[in-house]
């Protein structure tokens, strides 16, 4: 009976490392666009594999810390893209929130509309809020880490990809100050 017992736990033990390895395969949950509420793209263009970039944005607007209140900023967002500015979806492929959640955007091999003249050779990733005053979160941080990790998993971005913040690609103070001192640390940013 002993000998069954051990090798009942000798399973048990296989298995749980067999499900944080897979985890760790996976990476960060994204709620994908469907699961909040967003609207279909009236239109896709596909976003080529092997980029070399990945901009990091913020959307300057309302921080949320509630999945419920980040939905809210979510569809804010997509109407304003779709309806005032006539694009065919909500501009980034990615957004994360306050609540440490990643949102699906566009998503994965589709081209964004973050960057003028850098949509077709990078992902853009937004944070959701105003980083000039909003501060952003360990949970957060972990989150883009895990999502740019699983972009180079997919083959979406080279792993010597380099990581701009939308200030360096363009005239704007975007991502706010308290993102751009952040991501200047990560090992991938160039100046």
């Amino acid at each position: 009976a002993h000998n069954r017992s051990a090798t009942m736990a000798n399973k048990a033990l296989v298995l749980l490392a067999v499900l944080f390895c897979a985890q760790a395969v996976l990476g960060v949950t994204v709620i994908s666009k469907s699961e909040w509420g967003g609207r279909a793209a009236t239109s896709k263009s596909t976003l080529a594999s092997k980029l070399s970039y990945a901009v990091i944005h913020h959307t300057a607007g309302n921080y949320c810390s509630t999945k419920a209140a980040c939905i809210t900023q979510l569809k804010n967002i997509q109407a304003y893209h779709m309806d005032s500015l006539g694009w065919a979806d909500i501009g980034y492929n990615f957004l994360i929130g306050g609540d440490g959640n990643v949102y699906e955007g566009r998503g994965w091999n589709v081209l964004g509309a973050h960057a003028t003249n850098w949509n077709s050779k990078s992902i853009g990733i937004s944070f959701l809020g105003n980083y000039n005053s909003d501060k952003i979160t360990s949970a957060q941080i972990t989150a883009a880490k895990g999502l740019l990790s699983d972009a180079v998993s997919r083959g979406q971005i080279v792993s010597g990809y380099i990581l701009y913040g939308h200030r360096q690609v363009g005239s704007t103070e975007c991502p706010g100050t308290n993102i751009w001192n952040e991501i200047r640390t990560w090992a991938n940013w160039k100046a």
